[in-house]
């Protein structure tokens, strides 16, 4: 079914998110809006220049990532880390100084936070632009901005900037555009929120740029209670309660089980289901006058929702990853199971159990112990690096530089190569298309799943008309009128890998 919404199937590309109201605007790249302007060649190069001669220097000497945004180091910025348990009130902090401040930006893990987080400051009438990888919503007269954090704008001067989730730095795919905020977001006060386990790193990682860092910690605003006994039977499930499992087909045979029984509705949240499925979903969980009174959700639940739980119970303490199944990690499970009990809704207090008596050892154990120390940040080196390398080897591919580059950059203590499986993946194709090196660098950072045959398709599709015409409609892309309500888990997998394609824009030129 969703296949036929992919004209010219053989070949494969950026997509698009979703179907969008207006499904014949045409879409362009450009490098501000997808990834933030990157530092110019010309300040990096006068940075290894002394005299009227360049010095030799090595471009995959990756030692010294804060030399890579100038308009940050320019100013000693205020860094203030809110560390905390979640439901601690530490972003809601953040958040407050976002508000009353001239001007700002958000940085968030999820486009659904950016979401919250723009609606939140429209309504209290502080205007703000929304911009993700699949959307932008600009608001007239807009000073502050609600983004992912690969759109985190490293070229604009701000009086207050949040990043949320920071621990995720040490993320081994994502880790480097966390990295590439905290280093180069240029505001007089950097508000960071996450876990105590980042603050050593963060605090080496900004000895360097002499910004004056202090560190602010939160505990929990209501108690989180693990139960000794296991939840056992579905016919123990009460309103209130949230079921937790890390695969789509056991959140919908989980549904189905208790639903069977008569006495509950179910609510489901995952991460593939789009942020809009997502965010209604939750709504009618939290509708006390809902019949819908019990949530089935994955690890999704850990950020960006605020849900009336009462009590988290883990179907399961082990997820596959991708690579392998294995047990939940300390921060995994205390991200989880802190949703219980959220400050200010009908629950006075959390608790937290599992289905299953053998589980509770390691639940127990996570919840006391603390989280690993995060010991290195994710790096990715930026195109002006990649452009002067490639100057070195003119005859290569955009594929051979990356690859022959990260065979050879040298890193700090502090940081560590993010995962390029999927940036070399995308790099293999593009490079079969009549594409300056800028604009297929672009193409290998977007977030598309290579392994998904609709992004990877969807990918190519995109890239292939942008390269014959430098622009693209969206009806080139998608057959309008063809989406149908799934009946089968193939087709909602298809669906959803539709609402996941990404959305460049390409500015001919740029």
């Amino acid at each position: 079914m969703a296949l036929l919404l992919l004209r010219n199937r053989n070949a494969s590309a950026l997509g698009i998110p979703r179907i969008l109201r207006d499904n014949v605007e045409p879409f362009s790249l450009n490098s501000e809006k997808i990834i933030g302007a990157f530092a110019s060649v010309d300040v990096i190069i006068r940075s290894y220049c002394s005299g009227s001669g360049m010095k030799k220097f090595d471009f995959t000497d990756l030692t010294r990532p804060h030399t890579w945004y100038p308009l940050a180091r320019k100013k000693v910025r205020k860094v203030i880390l809110h560390v905390g348990p979640t439901n601690s009130g530490k972003t809601h902090q953040a958040l407050s100084r976002l508000e009353s401040s001239s001007s700002g930006i958000y940085c968030g893990p999820l486009r659904l936070l950016a979401w919250e987080v723009a609606k939140r400051l429209n309504k209290a009438n502080v205007s703000c632009d929304l911009i993700t990888g699949q959307e932008r919503e600009e608001v007239d007269g807009a000073k502050h901005r609600a983004v992912t954090v690969e759109m985190a704008d490293v070229v604009s001067d701000y009086d207050c900037a949040v990043i949320d989730e920071i621990q995720m730095l040490g993320c081994k795919t994502r880790g480097f555009s966390f990295t590439r905020a905290l280093l180069g977001i240029s505001a007089n006060e950097l508000h960071l929120c996450g876990d105590p386990a980042a603050v050593p790193l963060i605090q080496q990682i900004l000895q360097v740029t002499g910004d004056d860092v202090t560190v602010q910690s939160y505990e929990r605003l209501s108690p989180l209670v693990p139960l000794n006994v296991p939840l056992g039977s579905f016919s123990n499930i009460q309103t209130g309660d949230c079921i937790v499992t890390f695969s789509r087909h056991e959140i919908y045979r989980l549904k189905k089980a208790i639903e069977s029984r008569g006495k509950h509705l179910c609510s489901i949240v995952y991460g593939s289901l789009p942020p809009e499925t997502r965010t209604r979903q939750a709504t009618r969980f939290n509708d006390a006058s809902s019949e819908f009174d019990v949530l089935v959700a994955s690890d999704a639940i850990g950020m960006g929702l605020n849900l009336n739980i009462s009590r988290i119970i883990f179907s399961t303490m082990k997820k596959f990853d991708g690579v392998e199944l294995r047990d939940l990690t300390v921060p995994e499970v205390k991200q989880i199971a802190g949703r219980a009990g959220r400050y200010g809704s009908k629950f006075p207090f959390g608790e937290v159990t599992c289905l299953d008596s053998e589980d509770l050892p390691l639940l127990h154990k996570s919840l006391l112990d603390p989280s690993p120390m995060l010991e290195s940040a994710g790096l990715f080196p930026n195109f002006d690096l990649i452009y002067m390398y490639s100057r070195l080897h003119p005859d290569s591919s955009l594929y051979g530089i990356l690859e022959h580059f990260l065979e050879n950059a040298k890193l700090s203590k502090n940081y560590f190569f993010a995962n390029c499986e999927e940036v070399l993946k995308v790099a293999t194709v593009i490079d079969q298309l009549p594409l300056r090196l800028h604009e297929k660098y672009l193409f290998c950072i977007s977030p598309v799943d290579m392994n998904d045959d609709i992004s990877s398709q969807g990918l190519t599709q995109f890239a292939t008309n942008y390269s014959k015409k430098g622009i693209v409609q969206l009806r080139e892309i998608f057959t309008p009128g063809t989406l149908q309500v799934p009946k089968t888990q193939a087709a909602l997998r298809e669906l959803e890998s539709i609402h996941k394609f990404p959305v460049g824009r390409i500015v001919p030129g740029s």
